[in-house]
């Protein structure tokens, strides 16, 4: 759990600083749960270059609650939180200073956005607030004034989170928690487990993760894990501590984070799946009298295919649906053992390309659509998806037929430059097994938006 913070104070000398509005929003990795957002009297006067940074005056505050009057709220928002804070040094000092003068000592865990960002987000010109959040994208309203710098830190914080690969945010959380098992029946951990698409992750007492896995349904994948009888779920069962999640509002970012975290956390009960790499492809050619001919083979990494299958079956299935689509031979693509003309042409159903009726120009031309509409291999585009609130979308960016990574954008941001798209992005690898997950989502979602990039 997390407690996104800001803070808006009079400025003045070192630990002299009064608190002029509190901003707070208790996030649960997936939506805010909480929050709470309050003018605040500090019993002194504010600077005047903090005035016209804010536009918070004196007048403003006369009414205004003073802190000790909020304390109780703050503490209670907080509780079992990690802060996390754009210069989150600055925050929490100034939190446990005012704590300290009502003799409260204020303890909390802290994380800090502007040492993320430089860690996660290496090659940003600039890591104050305002200027990375517009390099990202992000919208921000009421800059320097506590609820807008938090609810842009909030929404910078879900970037961070999404780009951890490796998850050492949520590991050093788990790992620096109040003592004492997390939860006592592994019932209490599938409650907080939300019915959503994602990625969740098993942890055990270090934080290090045992096991990743992916789901269209959490909650009900995670209990099924833990109301299995064999030996390998009730191991798995006995080392959790913590379950966590990533929510991605769609199956293929879900499939494609999957695949990246597992090879580079390697949880020790994730089984080693050799079929995750294609076992098939297509493969293209031109026949001696001109025709562009598709035919299915063995897949070969050091051949460039069109198209990628884990079965034969799925192959085979694939290949007449484009022959039905795009009016194709099967003869020219091999489905066919027809000494001549294939059965479709003697019903009127193909135009006869196996026997030379048709132009080889205008059947290459039908080919060239098939591949066009189907395969990645000279595609730059952003696939576009849902996402995981109702005011966003999920992005997989591709160039040149390469994977290149998956983002977030709010509905209302327009792609139109390269490299906001490349900062919004986390990079995945692109491979043949990424390749596959792409294509074969494709294949199955008629209605996904493919924009050119």
């Amino acid at each position: 759990m997390y407690a996104i913070l800001d803070i808006e104070t009079t400025g003045g000398k070192y630990n002299e600083e009064g608190i002029t509005e509190v901003a707070i929003y208790r996030f649960d990795s997936r939506m805010v749960i909480d929050q709470f957002i309050s003018l605040v009297n500090p019993e002194k006067e504010i600077q005047p270059f903090v005035v016209k940074l804010t536009g918070i005056n004196n007048k403003m505050l006369v009414n205004a609650p003073k802190f000790y009057e909020v304390a109780k709220r703050i503490i209670e928002i907080t509780e079992d939180c990690t802060l996390v804070a754009h210069n989150a040094q600055f925050d929490y000092r100034i939190l446990k200073t005012e704590f300290s003068r009502l003799g409260y000592e204020y303890n909390r865990r802290s994380l800090c956005t502007v040492e993320l960002s430089q860690k996660l987000l290496p090659e940003q010109p600039s890591y104050s607030l305002g200027k990375l959040v517009r390099s990202l994208g992000i919208p921000v309203s009421d800059r320097h004034r506590a609820n807008g710098d938090a609810m842009a830190t909030l929404k910078l914080f879900k970037i961070l989170l999404a780009k951890d690969s490796g998850k050492t945010i949520i590991q050093d959380t788990i790992r620096t928690a109040s003592t004492g098992i997390l939860a006592p029946r592994l019932l209490d951990i599938v409650e907080r487990i939300p019915s959503e698409t994602g990625v969740y992750y098993f942890h055990n007492d270090d934080g290090k993760i045992i096991h990743i896995g992916r789901s269209r349904n959490m909650k009900k994948s995670v209990n099924d894990i833990f109301t299995k009888l064999n030996s390998y779920a009730r191991n798995l069962q006995k080392e959790v501590k913590a379950v966590t999640y990533d929510l991605t509002g769609n199956e293929l970012i879900a499939k494609l984070k999957e695949l990246e975290e597992i090879r580079i956390n390697r949880p020790k009960f994730n089984r080693r799946n050799k079929k995750q790499a294609p076992q098939f492809a297509i493969y293209d050619n031109y026949s001696v009298k001109g025709y562009r001919e598709l035919k299915i083979g063995d897949f070969n990494p050091r051949e460039k295919a069109l198209y990628h299958f884990r079965t034969l079956q799925e192959a085979g299935n694939f290949m007449h649906r484009i022959n039905d689509e795009f009016n194709l031979c099967d003869k020219l693509n091999g489905l066919s053992e027809a000494k001549e003309q294939c059965y479709n042409e003697t019903i009127g159903e193909c135009h006869g390309a196996c026997i030379g009726r048709e132009a080889p120009e205008t059947y290459n031309k039908r080919v060239s659509e098939a591949i066009e509409r189907y395969s990645l291999t000279t595609m730059n585009a952003v696939i576009t998806d849902s996402g995981r609130d109702i005011d966003e979308k999920g992005i997989i960016v591709l160039k040149e037929g390469k994977l290149q990574g998956y983002g977030y954008i709010n509905l209302q941001f327009q792609i139109t430059k390269q490299e906001i798209v490349n900062s919004i992005i986390t990079p995945l690898p692109s491979n043949p097994a990424t390749q596959y997950l792409i294509e074969s989502y494709i294949r199955k979602r008629k209605n996904l938006i493919l924009k050119p990039l």
